[in-house]
């Protein structure tokens, strides 16, 4: 009977003193980062231009091949020539005339000239015949230019392409009559967009603004108006942000509909995959570089408006410790205030963590990743000055 009552009571002192809870903790690490603020972007092309036609008449020819990629110079569409041609011929046989009366009028001068000398000529008879040679000359001046703006009109029956890029569809298809003329008066023929590099404009809000400028004051971060400040761009379909380009202008005022400004960065295309309209996912630099403490993001946890951790001491005591948080790098968060780089963070068995509780802890170490499992994308170069 004694063996029983001495069996019970040593169950019950195990049920009253069960072992710690085994817990993952990890020290926060320590690194040099940089900040990055990320935007949605939409890509324009740098040269997009409307191929009009700038003289009248019937489209004779198209060259080029709907949505192909043309170079600069090369021939897209050809409008019947031979009104044109017939106008230069006319405006040449103007100019020869006008010319062989240039000729006329200076004999008639020279002559006249001896004739005043010798008093066989009155001398209002020899400056009638020197105004006539001034109005021939200006005949001959007058011929030229008919014979330079038909030259034109011939010239502009061959349309070319203005930039390089790639074209949409034609608009016209032969033997239509199309409308020449200056500005949007012209028929429309077709578009061309170039591709290589991109513009990626994007829109950041007054507080965004005044932190870059705050920055560049303060000498941490060079402003995107005078540096080629690093940008990264992502696909919708892309992991990460793998297209590199740089800071190219910022709009100098704050619409007052928005409360935005608008910036632009350039994005190298020499593959050829982006394209004009694409939304993009933004990545710009947005701090200097500062020395860190990082945790596993998942470590963090919210009591209503207020972030904390749960540390282990070195009596393997779990404390509840408020934080304060800055931005996400790889997976870990940047913690600005309330933890000290000894200290010993739960990043597993959280649920396992109270107050003043004791636990059995394993240390490990932590390493940055990214969603994928990939490593972490490479800090990019210095900033180059925009001048080159």
């Amino acid at each position: 009977m004694a063996a029983l009552v001495a069996a019970v009571a040593c169950g019950s002192r195990q049920a009253e003193d069960p072992p710690p809870a085994k817990v993952t903790v990890a020290r926060p690490l320590e690194r040099d980062l940089t900040d990055w603020d990320e935007y949605t972007a939409r890509l324009e092309a740098v040269d997009s231009v409307e191929v009009r036609a700038r003289v009248s008449g019937y489209l004779q020819s198209v060259y080029f091949r709907e949505g192909s990629l043309v170079h600069e110079g090369d021939l897209l569409l050809e409008i019947d020539p031979r009104p044109y041609e017939a106008q230069l011929r006319r405006a040449k046989g103007d100019l020869e005339l006008a010319t062989s009366r240039v000729n006329l009028a200076k004999r008639n001068l020279a002559r006249a000239d001896q004739l005043v000398k010798s008093r066989a000529m009155s001398k209002e008879e020899g400056d009638t015949r020197a105004a006539v040679l001034r109005q021939a000359e200006a005949s001959v001046a007058a011929a030229q230019g008919a014979v330079d703006a038909a030259a034109l009109d011939v010239e502009f029956t061959r349309i070319t392409a203005p930039v390089s890029g790639r074209t949409s569809r034609k608009l016209v298809t032969e033997g239509n009559l199309i409308n020449g003329g200056s500005g949007t008066q012209g028929t429309l023929l077709t578009t061309i967009v170039s591709l290589d590099p991109l513009y990626a404009y994007f829109e950041a809000d007054e507080r965004q603004y005044l932190k870059y400028i705050r920055l560049a004051k303060a000498g941490t971060r060079p402003s995107s108006r005078d540096y080629r400040n690093p940008v990264y761009v992502g696909l919708a379909d892309e992991e990460g942000f793998p297209h590199e380009g740089y800071m190219d202008f910022v709009d100098n005022q704050i619409d007052r509909g928005t409360g935005t400004i608008v910036g632009r960065a350039i994005i190298p295309n020499t593959e050829g995959l982006l394209t004009p309209g694409l939304f993009v996912r933004l990545r710009l630099i947005g701090s200097g570089r500062y020395r860190a403490l990082l945790i596993p993001d998942e470590a963090v946890q919210s009591d209503q408006a207020e972030k904390f951790v749960w540390v282990v001491d070195g009596e393997n005591r779990v404390h509840y410790r408020k934080i304060r948080i800055g931005s996400l790098h790889d997976g870990m968060r940047v913690v600005s205030d309330g933890l000290a780089p000894d200290d010993r963070v739960i990043v597993q068995g959280l649920q396992r963590a109270k107050p003043d509780v004791v636990v059995d802890p394993e240390e490990q170490t932590v390493a940055p990743r990214t969603p994928d499992g990939r490593p972490p994308m490479a800090p990019p170069a210095s900033a180059k000055r925009a001048d080159g």
